[in-house]
């Protein structure tokens, strides 16, 4: 189940899409927070590459981190690809250096000095990952999609450099594919899911089906926008949150097709990122404002660029003693002539994404109903020098639980990912399993996720 309970354990609850919210009073609104903008960690300038590469994936298996990324290259003068499209893969130890090693595969140029894992039609879009399904053959451990004639073909590998097609047929057919389609193992669901392109009244919009073995997948449904407009959603990037894959992130490019602001843009059209969010795999919440803008570089506003890779990766902090904090990673330089495609990290704080924000007059929140399992309550949250947060716990019905109320909480201030809750004389292993509610008082203050562990 993706807690439709709302059972509060050692996942980390946050207020994405405001599902877990009661009512919000004062000054407290929900905030959606933006990737801060870091180091370009990959140009594509291999003769394989060039300025089209893109459908970027990242992953991480064991201490090593992967990137998969199409190869291409567009000659826009004569409207032609230099070269046929390969799937490439390049490695890191941190997130921020990354390094091509030295396949021997497939051969590209007269040589197979290259980090080139797969050359076919699946290269436009293959996207890898790996398979955390409990019941995998070690020989199938990573698996992955690629789009060919028909539909997406599926791929399996023990190690993600050496792949093969799992059968020569198409295992989804119905659907527009040129996307970064993705398919991944959903824990919560005990199923394979995937997301992909489709048409819907003239536009890009997104399917889904899932299967029990990889090869045998429903019909298609639609994702479910609720009330949010139409708007061109080009790619996904849809996968579980590693802090609680109860809840499902993705992060679309957004395409205008209407809007153009570079002259020399060869096929006008803007491009950013949103978030979306969704509980159950097909009702999702989607923030109209941008996730990433483009932003003041130039090339950032020449279509389809700040598209972002599938996959968040855990990196370590640039500040000394600071916690880790989420990697983001965009395209940019994409289509323009005499340049490269160069993927840019954007960095995030853990669980970023939206907080429960509140001015100096302060606010508050309270939760639904929910039981708490664990014997610590945990919140991430950030304050100025004079803002703070408290926590009451209350019954169904609102009335202060004895020991628990907001004059007993101790205040706290500063900022932390992980920090506990304490009450003066009460101990919250004794709400364990019965139904309560969460009130945060906040002033001058973001809070960003809770847990009970």
């Amino acid at each position: 189940m993706r807690n439709d309970a709302w059972t509060v354990d050692s996942y980390w609850e946050l207020f994405v899409d405001g599902t877990v919210i009661e009512s919000l009073k004062g000054g407290a609104q929900l905030l959606l927070h933006h990737p801060t903008p870091q180091e370009v960690v990959l140009e594509c300038d291999r003769p394989w590459e060039g300025n089209t590469s893109g459908y970027f994936s990242v992953l991480q298996d064991g201490k090593t981190f992967r990137m998969y990324y199409r190869g291409s290259d567009f000659d826009v003068r004569r409207q032609k690809a230099t070269h046929p499209e390969v799937t490439c893969m390049v490695e890191s130890q941190d997130g921020i250096h990354w390094e091509r090693p030295n396949l021997g595969l497939f051969e590209f140029g007269g040589s197979k000095r290259n980090n080139i894992v797969w050359i076919g039609k699946e290269s436009h879009d293959f996207a890898p990952f790996v398979d955390a399904n409990p019941r995998c053959d070690a020989r199938a451990r990573y698996k992955a999609i690629g789009r060919s004639e028909g539909g997406l073909i599926a791929f399996e590998s023990p190690d993600g450099v050496h792949w093969r097609r799992i059968q020569e047929k198409p295992v989804i057919t119905e659907g527009a594919f040129d996307s970064l389609n993705v398919a991944f193992w959903d824990e919560v669901l005990g199923r394979y899911r995937d997301y992909h392109r489709g048409f819907r009244d003239g536009y890009r919009d997104v399917m889904t089906c899932e299967s029990d073995d990889f090869i045998h997948w429903t019909k298609p449904r639609w994702l479910d926008w609720g009330d949010a407009p139409r708007e061109h959603l080009y790619t996904n990037a849809i996968r579980p949150y590693f802090r609680n894959p109860r809840i499902l992130l993705g992060f679309p490019m957004r395409f205008v097709p209407d809007r153009a602001k570079v002259p020399e843009d060869p096929y006008p059209a803007l491009c950013d990122n949103v978030l979306i969010v969704s509980r159950d795999g097909l009702r999702f919440k989607r923030w109209l404002e941008a996730f990433q803008r483009p932003g003041p570089q130039r090339e950032r506003w020449v279509n389809r660029n700040n598209m972002p890779a599938w996959g968040l990766l855990v990196t370590r902090s640039a500040l000394p003693g600071c916690p880790d904090e989420i990697s983001f990673y965009s395209v940019e330089g994409y289509y323009l002539p005499n340049q490269i495609v160069r993927v840019r990290r954007f960095t995030l704080r853990m669980d970023g994404f939206v907080s429960v924000n509140a001015p100096y007059s302060g606010g508050e929140v309270l939760t639904k109903p929910l039981m708490l399992q664990g014997e610590r309550l945990q919140i991430n949250y950030a304050t100025s020098a004079v803002g703070s947060a408290k926590v009451e716990v209350t019954d169904p019905r609102g009335n202060p639980i004895k020991g628990f109320s907001a004059d007993d909480c101790v205040e706290m201030y500063g900022d932390e990912v992980e920090a506990d809750v304490r009450w003066k004389d009460a101990d919250i292993r004794s709400l364990r399993g019965k139904p309560v509610r969460l009130r945060f008082l906040l002033r001058d203050a973001d809070l960003y996720a809770f847990r009970c562990a």
